[in-house]
């Protein structure tokens, strides 16, 4: 198989890698309350898991990153599919608050981060061209966890205490994520020259490390990668509860959670045709602005209706965001250190999300609402959109920007 078609193997694999990785993280907020009438223990602390989980993300997101530039995806990915299903199985064992969070947060987590940015650095690699729309469809993929995995969830603890549940998804995790795994190659321009130096078309192609993650283009991707998810993160773990507690059924209030998946599959495909078009960047900063008031939208859903409506627009608007800063980071770093910055990105942007499970749990017990959530979430997306305003692209070499004439 030709690398030109190859390189859309490795999309769907990164996709289906995703997908099932996320919705294995993510089933936990479908969770939450039959854990929290089985076991007594307190929304707040089996919250606290999912930030464990962002946490270990963001502390490995780099090392597996740095692994993947090293030795390759295929060892990196592999491990983590089957430490995730482990670790899964693991976690529905768990008979106290501290193993729980230890296993399903600690170990859950960094076996994610072994997933998600050594899979975004390899599809950049294999695409010169529709890089955005090859970044956004794997982001696309990762996007389906909601409306595949999650209404399993929802089915399985519906029918099984959510221990048999547990353990049926991370089943179908390994099951699905380990042959996947064996499919992952590196970029053909890497492939057989993995230490060598190689530009890919980015501006800055001598760049040494160092110089790569004190560059003040990489600190602001971090900032502003930390400020946009630290805006989704409480919505997304957060409206399953908050419709409960309105008053909607858990298997319907699971259905918002679907919406807004499907609604973000169509934005990450539109906003991968948009970066294409009209430039990563200015796309982003856009998304970003929309993304802010789409989060604070959910303070007046109160109705199955507009959980749809606002879930929907939220949904379009923030996952469509996310891949472009994978595009971004390849546009001004060189091919060879994509693993280690797009580890960093994924390393902010897991902080931030680490932000929203613990918030929301502490609101939620200490007001009995989901309103100021929304509102810090609001506060959090203006502060990504005037983070990614400051981000200026390294000037490209004499000879790119001003091409000799005949």
């Amino acid at each position: 198989m030709t690398p030109s078609i190859y390189r859309w193997v490795i999309v769907v694999a990164g996709g289906l890698l995703g997908c099932v990785a996320i919705g294995g993280m993510f089933s936990l907020p479908v969770f939450l309350q039959p854990i929290a009438r089985d076991t007594g223990w307190s929304v707040t602390g089996i919250s606290s898991a999912m930030t464990i989980g962002f946490l270990a993300m963001a502390f490995t997101s780099m090392a597996w990153g740095t692994a993947t530039d090293r030795f390759g995806p295929l060892p990196v990915v592999l491990t983590g599919s089957t430490v995730l299903a482990l670790s899964l199985f693991g976690a529905s064992h768990a008979t106290s608050l501290i193993a729980f969070q230890f296993v399903f947060g600690l170990l859950v987590g960094a076996s994610c981060a072994a997933i998600f940015a050594p899979m975004m650095a390899t599809v950049t690699g294999w695409f010169d061209t529709h890089r955005s729309l090859a970044v956004s469809l794997v982001s696309a993929g990762m996007g389906m966890a909601p409306m595949t995995m999650s209404p399993l969830a929802a089915w399985l603890v519906s029918n099984h205490d959510w221990r048999t549940s547990m353990q049926i998804v991370a089943l179908v995790v390994g099951a699905i994520m380990i042959p996947v795994s064996l499919l992952v190659r590196r970029p053909p321009a890497l492939a057989h020259a993995p230490a060598a130096p190689s530009d890919g078309g980015a501006p800055q192609a001598e760049m040494s490390m160092g110089e790569a993650l004190r560059s003040p283009q990489f600190l602001i991707l971090l900032a502003t990668n930390f400020f946009c998810c630290a805006t989704h993160s409480g919505p997304i773990i957060h409206t399953v509860s908050y419709a409960v507690s309105c008053g909607i059924p858990l298997i319907a209030a699971v259905t918002i959670y679907s919406v807004e998946g499907f609604a973000g599959m169509g934005g990450r495909i539109a906003f991968g045709l948009m970066g294409d078009r009209f430039g990563a960047k200015r796309v982003l900063v856009s998304g970003l602005l929309l993304q802010a008031f789409g989060a604070l939208a959910y303070v007046f859903a109160r109705q199955l209706t507009t959980f749809y409506a606002v879930g929907a627009i939220f949904g379009f608007i923030y996952a469509g965001t996310m891949p472009l800063y994978a595009v971004l980071a390849r546009e001004n770093f060189p091919l060879r250190m994509m693993g280690t910055v797009i580890g960093g990105t994924a390393m902010a942007g897991s902080l931030g999300m680490a932000t929203g499970p613990l918030a929301g749990g502490l609101i939620y017990d200490a007001f009995s609402s989901y309103a100021w959530l929304y509102i810090g979430s609001w506060a959090m997306g203006l502060g990504a959109f005037l983070m990614a305003m400051t981000f200026r692209p390294f000037a490209k070499p004499q000879a790119e920007a001003a091409p000799a004439t005949a």
